[in-house]
């Protein structure tokens, strides 16, 4: 099985390419010119055992908004395009990671509609160098162009901790829902 894409998106706020292989070891190369957000998707990465590479580069001098909201757009398209017609497909999953004081739960359906529920508050505007308010709109990003549903809840005190919980729940979530399982497409529908 083949499930790798490849993306480049060139706009006057980003310039970004993106590789990601669905069956691959968790091996990263992310360069996004937001330290904390390079973080987190490493994570994500790790844990997921997608390979994913990017490198943007983004109109930073602004703020993080335009950068973190593309790299959403690019891994949802990247996403989709590498998951095919969807054959064998696992679909739906969930995932709880604890860190510390922090609770993830992320619940997933890769059925063909993007929607994005997202449960998580900040004490803090920043989070290292990455603007907090920016999370749930990265989850809208992506949610939209990977066609997939996503529901999100987070609790706990420290932002760094619920952030990087969230990423690893994603991860895993995301991982289990595109496992192989079968040889059909996974819906009533026959197409998703």
């Amino acid at each position: 099985m083949n499930r790798i894409a490849e993306i480049e998106r060139k706009t006057s706020e980003t310039d970004i390419k993106l590789r990601i292989n669905l069956d691959g070891e968790g091996n990263y190369n992310i360069d996004t010119g937001v330290n904390f957000f390079n973080h987190v998707l490493e994570s994500f990465s790790k844990h997921s055992f997608f390979d994913l590479d990017i490198k943007s580069i983004g109109d930073l001098e602004v703020d993080d908004h335009h950068t973190i909201e593309d790299i959403g757009m690019v891994l949802g398209e990247a996403f989709l395009k590498a998951i095919d017609d969807k054959k064998g497909i696992k679909r739906m999953a969930h995932a709880i990671v604890p860190m510390d004081d922090s609770l993830s739960t992320v619940a997933i359906d890769i059925g063909g509609r993007g929607y994005s529920l997202v449960d998580i508050s900040f004490n803090n505007y920043k989070i290292g160098d990455m603007t907090s308010e920016i999370i749930p709109h990265f989850f809208e990003s992506f949610t939209s162009t990977a066609k997939i549903n996503i529901n999100i809840k987070v609790t706990g005190s420290n932002d760094h901790h619920k952030v990087e919980s969230l990423f690893k729940s994603f991860a895993k979530a995301l991982k289990e829902a595109t496992r192989i399982e079968h040889d059909k497409i996974p819906s009533t529908k026959g197409v998703i």
